[in-house]
């Protein structure tokens, strides 16, 4: 079968994950994959970048959206022109983005099935225009087959009435998301280096990780490194106030993550929510230990995870779960564990085909 993976985000874990998936469909006896993503991908920029079958102009500012957006309908015939030289069997949104309606109506209009990888039901708090303006409802309408990641995902997506009358909704999972270079397993050090990566979102916990901190007091012993980009909020002016705390909002590119990722010894996420966790995929590739509030779909992701410490998302919790990794990874610093048997891209990319095809 011939699939064409397409995510048109230009930055985050959306290109990662299209990639990957593409590398892992590619690899499988007898399977053909193409890629398309954002001509302006971070992915696209550095040493190793992915063959790329379809670079798509899509935006670098908010007022470019707008203008693509707008200029849409008018790009129709280069959108089929780049589907009838591909030939797809069929076509699979790794993530959905924001210009996925002009890639939809080119897949309508040439009678090209497709799949939809959900990542996320419904917003995040701090997220609710952006997930207005995707429009993934529209987008799952039309879907042959969704996919989602999580049993969380899933649940909601039912309640959505998704997966019925024909369509095929398919719980799969999150692999593992490695980088070119093995990195190596964290040092064991007096004072361990914790790690919170990602959109500084309020959803994030960021105030009870401020909180949990305040309960610790400031003889605390071990550093906390907030990384990632997101609006001002108290809850961050709180952090970057504190002792053995540095706060870097900002966003950080592809090439900066196995950078971030080799620093920590291990990465604290005290979610509010979540669906399921992109940032604690690469903590398991990395082999970084790691604390995380169970809420979502975060208890299936790290459950079964040697060395993953789940919480309650309360100040309490998250401040005894941060005394307990700290122990850990100053005495004996255990490299985890998580790319069991199932886990990794090759078996993802092996299930996902064998849906589609039952």
């Amino acid at each position: 079968m011939r699939s064409l993976v397409w995510h048109w985000g230009r930055r985050g874990a959306g290109p990662i994950f299209a990639a990957r998936l593409a590398e892992g469909i590619a690899n499988l006896p007898g399977e053909e994959a193409l890629l398309s993503l954002p001509a302006g991908a971070e992915l696209l920029m550095g040493a190793g970048a992915p063959d790329c079958a379809w670079r798509e102009p899509t935006y670098g500012s908010r007022p470019g959206y707008l203008w693509q957006r707008m200029i849409s309908p008018a790009l129709g015939a280069r959108t089929r022109l780049h589907l009838r030289a591909l030939r797809p069997d069929i076509a699979i949104c790794a993530m959905p983005a924001l210009l996925d309606g002009r890639m939809l109506a080119g897949l309508e209009a040439l009678a090209i099935p497709y799949a939809v990888i959900v990542h996320d039901a419904t917003a995040h708090p701090g997220d609710g225009l952006s997930f207005r303006a995707l429009d993934q409802r529209q987008a799952l309408r039309r879907a042959r087959h969704i996919f989602c990641l999580s049993t969380h995902v899933e649940a909601v997506l039912r309640r959505q009435g998704f997966g019925g009358k024909g369509q095929k909704l398919t719980k799969l999972w999150h692999p593992p998301i490695s980088f070119a270079a093995q990195l190596p397993p964290a040092p064991a050090l007096p004072r361990p280096r914790l790690l919170h990566f990602g959109r500084l979102l309020p959803y994030k916990g960021l105030d009870l990780l401020a909180d949990a901190l305040t309960l610790l007091g400031p003889a605390r012993d071990f550093d906390l490194r907030i990384c990632g980009e997101g609006p001002p909020s108290a809850a961050l002016v709180r952090l970057a106030s504190m002792p053995g705390v540095k706060v870097e909002n900002r966003w950080f590119s592809d090439a900066e993550l196995p950078g971030l990722l080799n620093w920590a010894s291990g990465l604290v996420l005290p979610y509010r929510e979540a669906s399921q966790s992109g940032v604690a995929a690469m903590a398991i590739a990395a082999g970084r230990q790691v604390l995380a509030t169970n809420v979502g779909g975060l208890p299936e992701q790290l459950g079964h995870v040697p060395g993953a410490l789940l919480c309650a998302p309360e100040p309490g919790a998250i401040a005894d779960g941060l005394r307990t990794l700290s122990t850990r990874l100053r005495e004996a610093p255990v490299r985890l564990e998580g790319a069991v048997e199932g886990a990794g891209w090759h078996d993802f990319a092996a299930a996902l085909l064998a849906a589609l095809r039952h």
